[in-house]
Parts: structure tokens; sequence; C-alpha cells
């Protein structure tokens, strides 16, 4: 029998990690495994890419790594190079050096355990590291990705939500994260498999770590105070252990307002992170067409010519 440990989405968060680490280092696997999303979306990226490298763990690339070069190789839209709400991801990516950008830069996309090669690892799914399997997957919507790998046991990362789906012919499973969970349990998470042969189990570990000290280099960093809208709901998702940034960027662009931090008040007040998401989603369409149809203000006249 081999036992993989599998942890994906650290989020910049060393704490979490550190707890992880540790709580790894108990449990003695043969082998450990990371799913992507090192950093992004927390203060520390640097230093998790080291800690991760130091270890000698083999990594999958997450969209947060893509997102993170591309502000730094200034491949993203030139407006969002200044505009203030896109402050967190610039501040994010000048945050990274540059061993730590290369060493994310040279990650693959899917990996698999050479003392478990019947384990596929991805960060999104097998045909994107930006697309998920959550809870909300439909059941042929997980057969459709499990179809796409010839591995019986296809593990991935990215909602933040830990999900175990058993199949005819293997199964599918969600690590969750170890730094932004969003299952409503503020533990650092990640999953020991046990694989013997064509028989495969999956234990999901929940690790008690300091989120004080997150909190404290949220502060110290400087993260909270240059990252406008953004490093602030990263904090609100870090204590509530729900999503969010996104739901903010949604409601924005329903009631058709830029996401800055003048706009938090608002949306929390219209917000219930345990609503179900059709709910939301509902809710913001009625927001977007009551937002439609309001009368625009009057252009100012054009001044007289001299």
């Amino acid at each position: 029998m081999i036992r993989i440990a599998v942890l994906a989405d650290v989020h910049g968060n060393v704490p979490a990690l550190e707890a992880v680490i540790e709580d790894v280092t108990s449990q003695q696997p043969d082998g450990v495994l990371v799913g992507g999303d090192l950093v992004g979306r927390g203060p520390c990226g640097k230093q998790v890419v080291r800690r991760i490298t130091e270890m000698g763990w083999r990594s999958v690339r997450g969209n947060h790594e893509d997102y993170l070069l591309a502000f730094r190789q200034q491949r993203v839209k030139s407006h969002w190079l200044t505009a203030p709400e896109w402050s967190a991801a610039r501040w994010m990516a000048d945050e990274l050096d540059e061993a730590a950008a290369r060493t994310i830069e040279g990650l693959p996309l899917t990996l698999s355990s050479h003392l478990a090669p019947e384990l596929r690892l991805v960060h999104g799914t097998p045909r994107s590291n930006s697309e998920g399997i959550g809870p909300w997957t439909s059941r042929q919507q997980v057969e459709a990705h499990f179809s796409e790998v010839p591995e019986p046991v296809l593990v991935c990362g990215h909602t933040h939500r830990p999900l175990e789906c058993r199949l005819p012919t293997g199964m599918v499973v969600n690590v969750g994260a170890v730094g932004l969970p969003f299952n409503r349990d503020r533990r650092a998470q990640y999953a020991l498999f046990q694989l013997d042969g064509e028989k495969a189990k999956v234990e999901f570990r929940r690790v008690e770590y300091d989120i004080d000290q997150t909190i404290r280099d949220y502060e110290t960093s400087g993260f909270l105070s240059h990252g406008g809208a953004t490093a602030r709901l990263l904090m609100l998702e870090l204590e509530k252990a729900a999503p969010f940034l996104v739901p903010f960027i949604e409601w924005a662009r329903a009631k058709g307002v830029t996401p800055l931090e003048e706009e938090l008040g608002a949306f929390r007040q219209f917000y219930d992170p345990d609503e179900p998401f059709r709910a939301f989603a509902c809710r913001l369409r009625e927001l977007q067409e009551s937002s439609r149809s309001v009368p625009k203000p009057p252009k100012a006249p054009k001044p007289l010519s001299p």
C-alpha cells in the first residue's frame, strides 16, 4: 500500500502551510504532491514557494501562478497596471522575488505520482487550471472530466471545497484548501490517499493553525493597506471560510459599479455567504435588470466655443 498526501491552494498563507507540514510529517506518507495556487489571494507568496521547494514537494501550476506571472510580465490589459481595483494583484506580483517567479513559471499543468502512477493531479480540471470541480458540479460533468485522464484517481483543488466522487471505474477527489477554505471550516485542509492496486481510499485532514498570525501578516506586510477592496475581502474569506471576492466582483458587475472599497458596505448588506449559489445568482440577475432600468442622468451640455 502506498500513502500519498496532496495539498493545494495555500495562497500565501505561511502559518497554515507550516501547520500542514507538521501534520503531514506526523502521518509519514510515502510521497507528497501539491495541487497549485501556492501564491495569490494572500500576502506571503514567495515564502510559500520557498518552503514548498525546501520540502522537495512537486507541484502543478494553478491559475493564480499564471495570474501573477501575467502581471509581472505586463501581459494584462494596460489599465490593469494602474487601476485601483487591481492594486492587490500588482502588490502580490511585486511581492514575488525572481527565484519564486522562476519556480512557479516552471511548474507543469499536471503531475502523476512516481510512487502511485494510478493518481493524476491537476489544479482545476484536466483541460484547464481555471475551471473547477465542486459540490455544484453535476455527476455527468464529473464523469466527463474523469474520462479525460487514463488514471483511475483524478485529484484536483481550485474550488477550495473538499469533495469525493466515486465512479464505476475510479474516483475524483478535490482536496480542499490549505490557505483559504470555503466550506465554513477555517482549519487548513488537505487529503491523504491510500492506494493499493485498484483500491483507493481518501482521508480528509483538517488542521488547526494560528490564523491570528496570518491576519498579522496581512497587516504587517502592507498587503491590507495597499491591496484595496480585494485585500479586505480576502481577509474576510480567511476569517469566515467562505467566498467574498468573486461574489463582490459579480455584484459590482450587476450593479454597474467599479469594485472599489467604497462599495463594500452596500455589498455586505446584499450578500449572505450562506445563501445557495443559485439564489444569489437569481438576485444578481434581478439587480442587473433594476440597474439597467434606472434612467441615466442627462449629459452635461458642451461649453460654447469661444
